[in-house]
C-alpha cells in the first residue's frame, strides 16, 4: 500500500484540532469549536455565498449575521466576493492591508490565530468520557466567595455593572472561573477581577491615555485601574464610556483588538526586522 500524504499546520492541540488550519475546511471546523466564546449559533451552513446564516447575541436580542469562511481574509478579495451580502469574515490569518479593509468597510474580520490566545478562550482537554468532570456554571455567587469579599466590594461591583449597562442596552456580561468580563456586543472591552477589598478592572483603550487609567507596558492596548470605593467608579465611567467607543470604532475598522493582537509599534518592528533578513 502506498504511502499517503500528509501535510499539517503548526500544532495548536485546540479543543480536539491538533494542528492549525491549512484550508478553509479547517477554518470551518475550528469556528465551530469556538461558537460559544463568540456568543452566537448557527442556523445554516451552506455551499452558496455567503457561506453560513448566524445569530449573534447583542445583549437585547440575536441577531442575524451573515459569514464567509476564507483561510485568509485576502481571499475574500481574490474570490470577488460583494461585501453587502456579507456581514463577517472568519479566517485564520487577516492578511489584508488597510487599503484593501477599506474595500470591505463595514465587514468584520475575526482572525481565528489571534483569538485561540485570547486569555478569556479556554482550551478544554479532550479526555475520555469515563474522566470527564461535570463543572458548574460560574455566576457572580462564585466570585465573591472565590476572592473572598467584603460586603463593601460587592456594592461596588454592583454599582460598577448598573453604569456600565446605562452606556448601551446591548452590553452584556460574560462568568468565566477567574474573571467577569463585558462585551460591546461584538467584542469584549472591560474585563473585572475581585479581590478582597477592591475591584481590579482593565479597558481596552487602543494605545490611547485614558483618564485615571494606567496603561499596561506589555500590552499597550489595555489600561488597569483599581476601583475602592463609589469616588473611584464615578471617576472611571468617563474613561469605560470612552473604551466602549474605541472598541466600537476599532470593530468598524477591523482592529485586531485581543490581548495579545500587535500594537501598531509591534507592527513597525516586526516589519524592520524583516526588512534586516
Amino acid at each position: 500500500m502506498p504511502k499517503e500524504d500528509s501535510i499539517v499546520g503548526e500544532l495548536i492541540n485546540f479543543r480536539g484540532l491538533v494542528y492549525s488550519p491549512i484550508n478553509e475546511q479547517g477554518v470551518v471546523f475550528l469556528f465551530g469549536r469556538l461558537l460559544e466564546d463568540l456568543n452566537m449559533y448557527i442556523e445554516e451552513v451552506r455551499i452558496k455565498y455567503p457561506d453560513c446564516i448566524a445569530r449573534r447575541y447583542t445583549g437585547t436580542g440575536w441577531k442575524k449575521v451573515y459569514i464567509e469562511f476564507e483561510y485568509l481574509s485576502s481571499n475574500f478579495i481574490q474570490h470577488k466576493h460583494n461585501p453587502k451580502e456579507c456581514d463577517i469574515i472568519v479566517c485564520w490569518i487577516d492578511d489584508l492591508t488597510p487599503e484593501q479593509k477599506k474595500l470591505i468597510e463595514g465587514i468584520e474580520i475575526i482572525e481565528l490565530k489571534s483569538l485561540i490566545k485570547d486569555p478569556e478562550i479556554k482550551n478544554r482537554q479532550i479526555k475520555a468520557p469515563e474522566k470527564e468532570i461535570e463543572k458548574s456554571e460560574y455566576d457572580l455567587t462564585h466570585h465573591f466567595i472565590r476572592s473572598n469579599v467584603n460586603d463593601n466590594v460587592k456594592q461596588l461591583y454592583n454599582k460598577l455593572h448598573e453604569e456600565i449597562l446605562k452606556i448601551n442596552p446591548e452590553i452584556f456580561r460574560k462568568f468565566s472561573r477567574t474573571a467577569i468580563t463585558y462585551y460591546s456586543p461584538e467584542k469584549m472591552f472591560i474585563f473585572i477581577r475581585l479581590q478582597k477589598t477592591s475591584v481590579k478592572i482593565d479597558i481596552y483603550t487602543n494605545q490611547q491615555n485614558l483618564e485615571n487609567m494606567r496603561n499596561y507596558t506589555n500590552h499597550e492596548n489595555w489600561g488597569t485601574s483599581t476601583i475602592f470605593d463609589e469616588k473611584d467608579i464615578q471617576n472611571l465611567i468617563p474613561s469605560i464610556k470612552k473604551s466602549y467607543d474605541i472598541m466600537k470604532q476599532a470593530v468598524k475598522n477591523n482592529i485586531n483588538t485581543g490581548w495579545f493582537a500587535l500594537t501598531p509599534r509591534e507592527h513597525l518592528e516586526e516589519g524592520e526586522e524583516t526588512e534586516e533578513v
